[in-house]
């Protein structure tokens, strides 16, 4: 069962994750963003999709499921 720490320390991680980029390169930070504008929407729609399939998975196989 998934207990709120884990929940809890999931989202710190996400944090640390998110804010790795913009830390280390944010003008390449700021170019990977335009270049996201650019992008059709359902294009980025299928990209999300993928990370949430790819995400769901790896947490399937950590959690030893």
């Amino acid at each position: 069962m998934l207990a709120w720490s884990d929940l809890l320390a999931a989202f710190a991680l996400y944090l640390v994750l998110e804010g790795i980029m913009p830390f280390l390169n944010p003008g390449g930070m700021k170019r990977a963003m335009a270049l996201m504008l650019r992008i059709p929407d359902p294009q980025l729609r299928f990209g999300g999709f993928g990370a949430i399939v790819v995400g769901l998975v790896l947490l399937v196989i950590a959690r030893g499921g």
